[in-house]
Parts: C-alpha cells; sequence; structure tokens
C-alpha cells in the first residue's frame, strides 16, 4: 500500500520560516495534482496549496506571497515553503496525491499529517 511521507515542520515563532516535503513510499507509475491541506484544532481541513503535474498551482488566499508550493516531478516529491508564518497557520498539515502506484490503481492518498505550531 502507498503512504505519503511527510517531513519538516515542527515550533518556530512568528514570523519564522518553515520547509515541509512529501514524497510516496513506494514506486510510482505517475502523479497528477499534489497539494498541502492543513487542519486547526476545532476547524475543519482545509486547502493550502496545490500543483498540477504541469507546474500550475492555486492558493488559499490566507496563505498567498507567504507560501510557495513546488515539485520535483523526477524525485515524486512535492515541497511547501512557509515564510512570514503567523500563530494562526498552526496546524496539522497534510500531504496529498492523485497518483498512479507502479502495481495499483489511480487513486487518491494522504500523508499521516506533521505538526506545524507557530508561537506569538
Amino acid at each position: 500500500q502507498v503512504q505519503l511521507v511527510e517531513s519538516g515542520g515542527g515550533l518556530v515563532q512568528a514570523g519564522g520560516s518553515l520547509g515541509l516535503s512529501c514524497a510516496p513510499s513506494l514506486s510510482i507509475f505517475s502523479i497528477n495534482t499534489m497539494g498541502w491541506y492543513r487542519q486547526a484544532p476545532g476547524k475543519q481541513r482545509e486547502l493550502v496549496a496545490t500543483i498540477t503535474s504541469g507546474g500550475s498551482t492555486n492558493y488559499a488566499d490566507s496563505v498567498k506571497g507567504r507560501f510557495t508550493i513546488s515539485r520535483d516531478n523526477a524525485k515524486n516529491t512535492v515541497y511547501l515553503q512557509m515564510n512570514t508564518l503567523k500563530p494562526e497557520d498552526t496546524a496539522v498539515y497534510y500531504c496529498h496525491a492523485i497518483l498512479t502506484p507502479t502495481w495499483g490503481s489511480k487513486g487518491s492518498y494522504w500523508g499521516q499529517g506533521t505538526q506545524v505550531t507557530v508561537s506569538s
């Protein structure tokens, strides 16, 4: 079973920066859209940013100008660079991808989540 493995995150002061990365745990035939979502305590999961295989990006209004999503197609890896972090960015960040495993069917996959905490 393919899993998305996230790394990065942690604790940072307001105004600081953090980077996240995510890649599949097993061999992949193809990956379409990849993205990051987040869920703060007591709130619904929300979109942060997505990026297509062609490099087109989409951002939540709350992170535009501060966060940058990118991907390395050769490594099947998606990144999220977060700058000028605010306390309201505190959440569990989840990686998501539409992908086709080498041995399997195309589907929607989620990472287990990584905590990002921004102190004021």
